[in-house]
């Protein structure tokens, strides 16, 4: 199987059986638009300096 077939049934199951088409279709929306947020971050990139300072917030001193 596909990874886009799979990544499409995976949804299905996880969703309730009783969902709509329209529930189906905002949930593979919403998958697209983090997908393509995250491929535009990643062809940004950003420096060393930038990724230690974001992940500075995380860390528990």
């Amino acid at each position: 199987m596909s990874p886009t077939k799979e990544k499409i049934q995976s949804l299905l199951n996880q969703l309730p059986d009783d969902c709509s088409i329209e529930d189906v279709q905002y949930h593979l929306y919403v998958i697209q638009k983090i997908n393509n947020g995250l491929k535009a971050q990643l062809a940004q990139g950003i420096s060393q300096k930038e990724a230690e300072q974001r992940l500075s917030k995380w860390c528990i001193s």
